[in-house]
């Protein structure tokens, strides 16, 4: 009896100092029956409404129901539903043992009476933290934050104030109208994001002694690399891609870096195999249900690099192992933008469709709403020129066509609708300058092709002076090639054709790039000197660029308005229903000769009939003799439509083996 008395004690004094508050009784219970039950398990559901039935004032009950619910959502009423719960244990574990709290440090008795109190209030505040992240509630999250630091632990397990920095910066387009607490400009939200993040660095040095004995000496140096995290962050989204980079060295010599981080600001600085390698490192490092940025950001160099089929089954990938949970929306975005570049429109279109319809969250990530519904706005703006230029390239007499006509009027009627959304949203947008005109921030989910595409019919004037400003004052040595290049495709545009045809000439003569990953830069490059030769008369000059397209990115072809030189060889079964394909074939925009040059590529199509269906295999060389396309197979029943889709995979466009007519992208 003695011994069970000396326990009592020892459990209430030591254990638990609070048990006075409340039922004493069942909150012993409750404490003895939580113990080995992870709130995360299948089973805390129903232990908690157990919990809160036997003490309604106690908080374990509130924070096993809300992490379970936190923990299994992955949708936005998912996170609401779970705040309630987790606000609630969040107040009561603070209206008890507050006090507890507050002296948790004054003694080493102290620490062990409150340290399991300790761990569930980090466990109940960054819960609910999460949740009012998830849910867009930032004024939310920095109650909980300001509700934390008034505790002022000498140890910030929680990461208080570079989570502040965090949420600072990842509202930064905001001001104070939206969110009380923001300040009124990006440079200002910047400004105190860095300020949270110096705050932090000083109050690690402020108590590295106390810690020291709290923690073991080498705490301070961990607490640091969370700090340094961020600052890499700011400081590359502010240009300091110096101090960015001390930063991440940091980082990578201490094991703690986020290589996906990373390889961003190497994507912002136009290292691109670099960015590409340290993007793949992070590919599998998160297994809960958030955005997984490498599966958006890899298949956009997989584009540049005209790697569209290694772009298509990564995004694939993602969508299979998401589902609907966060990231499925991004990754059907990034689905498309590889679709699109492959020659695949109507695949394209209807995976941005799907992404349009779903609702998606922002989960780990800085990326937001605004931009996704941006992003799939100028994809769809993109997609409409493509489909436009689809129409000519598939029919040569499409001018006198009523059908092409109608068509395209159609096309140009969305177009116009899709600009006007866009330029509006541009206007609502104070960070237009750094995410989208600043070619390859870390912080954009768009490229510098479609920049083009957005800013080419909104007065090409001035950005032509825009990117001839960036020539002269951007730090960023590796992508001065792309703001020339942008500078001299509108100037085209503005109907300065002689101006840009003198800056292309000097630009194919002095760029030096890593062909292996900017084959979309050269294919673009490649255009313009076709065009421009072709608007000069140099017939010559015209065909060789348009070979060099061909060979550097065959897919833009078909949607440039050039024509190339080829030469078709048949073979195997010709009979009507194949001459008919054929015929429908040399419709397309293409220059079909018989007398072979260095400017001339030979496609070989050779026909096999299978029953009622038939199957073509392709084969195309370039001018110079490299394999384009090798044993391309399509399979076609209906002959209407396929001879405008084997046009399309003369250009290396993917697409199913069996073909049916609503694919062939007519």
């Amino acid at each position: 009896m003695d011994r069970w008395l000396l326990l009592m004690f020892l459990l209430l004094t030591v254990g638990d100092s609070s048990f006075s508050q409340g039922n004493a009784s069942a909150r012993y219970e409750i404490d003895a029956k939580r113990q080995g039950i992870n709130p995360l398990d299948k089973d805390a559901l129903p232990r908690s409404r157990e919990f809160i039935r036997l003490d309604s004032t106690y908080y374990v009950g509130y924070m096993f129901e809300g992490t379970y619910k936190a923990d299994r959502s992955s949708d936005y009423p998912g996170f609401r539903n779970a705040i309630p719960s987790l606000k609630k244990a969040f107040l009561l574990l603070q209206k008890d043992y507050g006090k507890n709290l507050k002296g948790l440090f004054e003694s080493p008795q102290s620490y062990m009476q409150s340290m399991n109190r300790y761990i569930d209030f980090l466990q109940v505040s960054n819960s609910l933290r999460e949740c009012y992240d998830n849910i867009e509630m930032p004024d939310s999250v920095m109650w909980v934050l300001d509700k934390v630091s008034s505790f002022n632990f000498p140890k910030d397990h929680l990461g208080v104030n570079t989570t502040r920095a965090w949420t600072y910066h990842r509202n930064r387009f905001f001001n104070s109208s939206k969110f009380g607490f923001l300040k009124n400009s990006v440079e200002e939200n910047e400004k105190a994001a860095f300020g949270y993040c110096y705050y932090a660095l000083n109050r690690i040095e402020r108590n590295r002694a106390k810690n020291d004995v709290w923690f073991g000496p080498g705490q301070a140096e961990q607490d640091k690399m969370n700090v340094y995290h961020y600052l890499a962050l700011l400081h590359c989204y502010t240009k300091n891609y110096d101090s960015s980079e001390y930063y991440y060295q940091q980082l990578a010599e201490s094991g703690t870096v986020s290589w996906n981080n990373y390889g961003s600001m190497k994507h912002e600085v136009g290292e691109f195999a670099v960015s590409m390698e340290y993007f793949d490192r992070d590919k599998y490092k998160y297994q809960q249900k958030i955005l997984k940025e490498p599966f958006y950001f890899i298949p956009i160099l997989d584009v540049y690099a005209g790697r569209t089929k290694n772009a298509m089954a990564m995004c694939k990938e993602a969508i299979q192992n998401a589902g609907s949970t966060p990231g499925f929306g991004w990754y059907n975005i990034a689905l498309c933008r590889s679709y699109m570049y492959d020659g695949q429109l109507d695949s394209a279109e209807y995976v941005i469709q799907k992404a349009t319809d779903f609702k998606e969250i922002h989960i780990g990530t800085t990326l937001t709403q605004n931009q996704y519904d941006f992003t799939i706005n100028l994809l769809k703006l993109q997609l409409s020129e493509k489909k436009i230029a689809l129409v000519r390239f598939a029919n040569t007499g499409w001018w006198y066509s009523p059908s092409s006509l109608y068509t395209l009027a159609g096309l140009k009627f969305q177009k116009m609708l899709l600009q006007y959304v866009l330029i509006n949203q541009l206007t609502a947008n104070p960070e237009r300058d750094r995410t989208v005109y600043d070619l390859f921030c870390a912080e954009s989910t768009t490229t510098f092709d479609e920049a083009y595409y957005l800013i080419k019919d909104f007065s090409p004037s001035y950005f032509v002076k825009k990117y001839e400003n960036y020539q002269k004052n951007d730090s960023r040595k590796n992508l001065q090639r792309y703001f020339r290049l942008l500078t001299c495709q509108l100037q085209s545009e503005n109907g300065n054709e002689d101006e840009a045809f003198e800056n292309y000439k000097e630009m194919v003569k002095e760029v030096r790039l890593d062909t292996t990953s900017e084959k979309l830069f050269l294919g673009r490059l490649y255009e313009g000197l076709s065009k421009a030769n072709d608007d000069q008369g140099n017939e010559t000059d015209y065909k060789f660029y348009a070979n060099a397209l061909y060979e550097e990115y065959p897919q833009l072809l078909p949607f440039s308005g050039i024509s190339i030189k080829m030469k078709l060889n048949t073979s195997g079964v010709i009979d009507e229903n194949t001459a008919q394909v054929v015929k429908e074939l040399k419709k397309c925009r293409i220059d079909w000769v018989n007398d072979v040059d260095a400017n001339t590529a030979i496609a070989n199509i050779s026909f096999v009939k299978k029953g009622d269906q038939y199957e073509a295999t392709l084969n195309v060389k370039s001018g110079s003799g490299m394999q384009k396309v090798t044993n391309e197979k399509m399979v076609f029943k209906d002959i209407e439509g396929a001879g405008k889709e084997l046009a399309l995979r003369l250009f290396s466009k993917s697409g199913a083996k069996v073909f049916e007519k609503r694919d062939a992208g007519n």
